[in-house]
């Protein structure tokens, strides 16, 4: 069975922990303000294959970003990056969210963010005081290379249920690449090493 352990950021009011509650229970809570820091747990089967979920959802406070720098980045095998449609400053916050998962998790070789991320443009049910336009999410994800999607916490359980497994499924992904790239790497290592000792027996003899 496999563990898939992922991180729930975004700033206060942005319904980060309303998506996530709707995901695991299909209900709606509504908002709330938590002081604490939750990690959630649920077993769910995609494609056949029977996962660990675990969701970590870090307490939104004055600082989202100090929050995070406090914070195990290294930790998730994903993230989902939650903002309000109607809210220009939980925006600006996701960009620096984004900027913090990619100095943190950077792959050095290719110049990319190494983990799978999702950004959530949350609230869609209040386009009619909209701050942030459709297209302004899908360029900031481009810009980091992340899937984007709008929803509304409020009223679809499905947008938020499909968003949630094709970041499970990126993961797996993510995670069987990352174990073959070590597994070759290991093989690489074992077949230089063998060749060291067979290369100096013969010149020994």
């Amino acid at each position: 069975m496999n563990d898939i352990k992922l991180a729930l950021l975004g700033s206060p009011g942005a319904g980060k922990s309303a998506v996530l509650v709707r995901f695991l229970t299909r209900r709606f809570i509504g908002e709330y303000a938590s002081n604490s820091n939750s990690l959630y747990h649920k077993r769910l089967s995609i494609d056949g294959r029977q996962l660990n979920l675990e969701v970590f959802d870090p307490c939104s406070q004055s600082s989202e970003v100090q929050c995070i720098l406090q914070e195990p980045l290294l930790w998730a095998d994903g993230f989902v990056v939650v903002y309000n449609i109607s809210d220009r400053a939980s925006f600006i916050n996701a960009n620096n969210i984004l900027m913090q998962i990619r100095e943190a998790r950077m792959d050095n070789c290719k110049g990319e963010v190494e983990v799978p991320v999702v950004l959530v443009g949350n609230k869609q049910d209040l386009c009619h005081v909209r701050q942030v336009l459709e297209d302004e999410g899908l360029c900031l994800a481009q810009e980091y290379h992340c899937h984007f999607q709008e929803v509304s916490a409020a009223e679809s359980y499905q947008d938020i249920a499909n968003l949630f497994t094709q970041l499970i499924r990126q993961v797996m992904e993510h995670l069987k690449y990352r174990a073959d790239r070590r597994r070759y790497s290991g093989s690489k290592s074992m077949a230089k090493l063998i060749n060291n000792m067979f290369g100096k027996r013969r010149k020994s003899v």
